[in-house]
């Protein structure tokens, strides 16, 4: 199943996206629920296996989509330094505030957060504020959505508690990550994480070997398979969940493989009319323009 959301006469609503991804069939709930992209419905399958009726098809070509959750729960969870290969070029970049505790490759996931409000959708405008920051990066990222909550989940468990994925562009001020020592306002600003352009359920695709791929302005980037994952998913939650109570519409993105703009000599930072593609297989993908 993929569940997307999209704009209908300026309201968010949401629908499940055809096999042949022709079209949306709208799905039938509350407006107050629709606002909330596929939120809703993964809330309620966790809950049980029925899927609210859906109502006549619209096609895909004719609507604007937006992120599938548009308005997040809460914070993000996101994973640093989870590919091998990234992990030992941004050691080396000189941006790397956990190098001094973690090493080249960290023992343990490094977890930080980005703010909700910072989503936008799978087309939309990513804006440098340059009154502020014009170091500018890219981060292709595969995202969990967790459909069964819980806490102290087992590894062994893990897997029951995702719904699906989707992709995230983690994008981020280099200089504020460097300035203050941590990472999430440098990862937090307006537009900062892309997200699209649906959700795919578990049970249509497989997390633990997709390649993850990034153009900027077509030129490849970012190319790498979740096979390469330093911690893979089922660890992710199962630390997350250690001390938090993970809950259905959760978010976890899981790292960005090498190739950023920052490990280049020198840096590749995105600028004004930039497009940033990220591809993930079995998913589809995200293009974004930059102002």
């Amino acid at each position: 199943m993929k569940i997307a959301a999209y704009l209908d006469a300026g309201r968010v609503r949401a629908g499940i996206v055809s096999p042949d991804l022709q079209s949306i069939l709208p799905l039938q709930m509350p407006d107050e629920d629709h606002a909330f992209g596929a939120l809703r419905v993964v809330e309620q399958l966790a809950q049980s296996d029925k899927v609210p009726a859906t109502g006549a098809p619209v096609a895909l070509g004719a609507v604007k989509l937006v992120a599938p959750l548009p308005r997040p729960r809460r914070n993000l969870f996101c994973v640093g330094k989870n590919y091998h290969a990234h992990a030992k070029e941004f050691a080396g970049s000189g941006f790397d505030s956990s190098a001094k505790s973690g090493g080249d490759i960290p023992q343990h996931p490094i977890i930080f957060t980005k703010v909700p409000e910072c989503v936008v959708g799978p087309n939309d405008d990513i804006v440098i504020p340059q009154a502020v920051s014009t170091a500018i990066d890219y981060e292709a990222e595969l995202a969990v959505v967790i459909g069964r909550g819980g806490k102290g989940i087992a590894k062994a468990d893990a897997m029951k508690h995702v719904w699906g994925y989707t992709i995230v562009n983690d994008v981020t001020s280099r200089d504020w990550q460097s300035r203050h020592q941590q990472w999430d306002m440098g990862k937090s600003f307006d537009t900062f994480c892309p997200m699209g352009p649906w959700l795919v359920s578990a049970d249509e695709f497989d997390a633990a070997n997709t390649r993850v791929r990034c153009w900027v302005s077509g030129e490849l980037r970012q190319d790498a398979n979740t096979r390469d994952l330093i911690f893979d998913i089922p660890t992710l939650i199962e630390t997350l969940s250690a001390g938090i109570t993970l809950y259905p519409g959760d978010i976890i993105a899981t790292g960005t493989p090498v190739g950023v703009g920052i490990g280049f000599k020198p840096p590749k930072y995105l600028k004004a009319g930039d497009t940033v593609r990220v591809e993930i297989d079995g998913i589809g993908a995200i293009e974004n323009p930059v102002r």
